[in-house]
C-alpha cells in the first residue's frame, strides 16, 4: 500500500516548467562558457604579450645608443683632458671613437625610428642618406681599428724605428685616408644608383616607405672587400706577428 502511495505521489508531481529546465545549468554548460571566456580573454594577453616585446626592444635599443655616444664621448673627452694621453696610438683611438659615435647618431638613431614606427617616414631622398652614412662610417671604423693594428706594429716589433716610421705628419695622413677613402664606397655608388638593381629600384620608387638596402654581386664583392676582407687579412697579419715577436722576446727573457 505504501508503495502504491509513493507511486502515486511520483506520478502526480507536476513536471517542472521549460524555462526552468533551460535555465538550469549542467557541468557542460560550465565547461562551454570557461572555454568561451579563454577564447575572448586570450587575444588580450597576446596583445598584453606584443605591448611588453615592443617596449622591451624600445628601451634595450635606446640603452645601446645612449651607451655608445656617451662612451665615446668620454674617450675623447679623456683624451683632451690629460696630456699623458696624447700619444701617436691615441690619435686612432680617438678618430675610431668619432666615428663609432656618429654611427650611433645616424645608423642607429635612423634604425630605431624604423623599429619604432615600423616603417621608414623621411623620404626617398633620406634612405639614401641614411644607408650612405651606415655604409660610410661602418667602413671607417674597420679602418681605424687596421691602422690601429698597424700602429702596433710597428711599436712592438720596431720599437727603435717607431719614432721614425710613425711620425705626425703620416698618422694624419693615414686618418685622411681613414675619413676621405670610405666615401667612394658609400655615397658615390648609392646615390649614383650603382649598388643595386633596376628590380630594387622600381620597388623603391613604388613603395616610398620601405627602405632596404639590396645590392648587386658587384657592389657586394667591392664593398666585403674593402670594408671587411682586407682590413681583416692586414689585421690578422700583423697581430699574428706581434704575437710571434712578443714570444721571441718572452723566450729571450727567460734565457
Amino acid at each position: 500500500m505504501n508503495g502504491l502511495l509513493k507511486i502515486t505521489e511520483l506520478t502526480t508531481e507536476t513536471p517542472k516548467n521549460v524555462s526552468d529546465i533551460t535555465n538550469e545549468s549542467s557541468p557542460l554548460d560550465h565547461i562551454t562558457n570557461s572555454s568561451v571566456y579563454l577564447v575572448t580573454s586570450w587575444p588580450d594577453a597576446q596583445s598584453w604579450v606584443i605591448c611588453f616585446g615592443f617596449v622591451l626592444k624600445t628601451m634595450i635599443m635606446a640603452l645601446i645608443i645612449i651607451a655608445a655616444l656617451f662612451g665615446n664621448l668620454l674617450v675623447i673627452v679623456s683624451v683632451m683632458r690629460h696630456r699623458k694621453l696624447r700619444v701617436i696610438t691615441n690619435y686612432f683611438v680617438v678618430s675610431l671613437a668619432l666615428a663609432d659615435m656618429l654611427v650611433a647618431i645616424w645608423a642607429m638613431c635612423f634604425n630605431f625610428s624604423v623599429e619604432v614606427s615600423g616603417r621608414w617616414i623621411f623620404g626617398y631622398f633620406m634612405c639614401d642618406v641614411w644607408n650612405s652614412l651606415d655604409v660610410y662610417f661602418s667602413t671607417a671604423s674597420i679602418l681605424h681599428l687596421c691602422c690601429i693594428s698597424v700602429d702596433r706594429y710597428y711599436a712592438i716589433v720596431q720599437p727603435l724605428d717607431y719614432p721614425l716610421i710613425m711620425t705626425n705628419g703620416r698618422v694624419m695622413l693615414m686618418l685622411a685616408i681613414v675619413w676621405c677613402s670610405p666615401a667612394l664606397l658609400s655615397f658615390l655608388p648609392i646615390f649614383m644608383d650603382w649598388y643595386t638593381t633596376e628590380d630594387h629600384l622600381e620597388f623603391r620608387k613604388k613603395n616610398p616607405h620601405v627602405c632596404a638596402f639590396t645590392v648587386n654581386r658587384t657592389y657586394a664583392v667591392i664593398s666585403s672587400s674593402v670594408s671587411f676582407w682586407v682590413p681583416g687579412m692586414v689585421m690578422f697579419f700583423m697581430y699574428y706577428r706581434i704575437y710571434v715577436e712578443a714570444d721571441r722576446q718572452e723566450r729571450m727573457l727567460y734565457r
